[in-house]
């Protein structure tokens, strides 16, 4: 099963709101999911992102690859280095 950290449509018909959730890659995209790891509203100034990093860490240390708009929210969080300094230490402490 390849899982996907990927967004979830919410929000009213022109106002959307993100979840950022991990899925299994076959679902759809508003289908089912695994587990909620944050939100993200685009249309706020700046745009609103709450993301779980130790959620998101676990995740990406599984194996889930993001899509390359969660990618980029997880740099802006700092999920993202706290993923890569988690990577780097890993192979080090082997």
């Amino acid at each position: 099963m390849a899982v996907r950290l990927r967004l979830m449509r919410m929000g009213k018909k022109k106002q959307p709101t993100y979840r950022i959730v991990a899925a299994d890659a076959r679902s759809p995209r508003n289908g089912r999911f695994i587990e909620i790891v944050g939100t993200y509203d685009p249309r706020r100034e700046p745009s609103a992102i709450k993301v779980d990093n130790e959620k998101a860490v676990r995740w990406l240390s599984n194996g889930a690859q993001p899509s390359e708009r969660v990618e980029k929210i997880l740099k802006i969080s700092g999920a993202w280095d706290e993923f890569e300094t988690a990577k780097t230490q890993a192979k080090s402490g082997s």
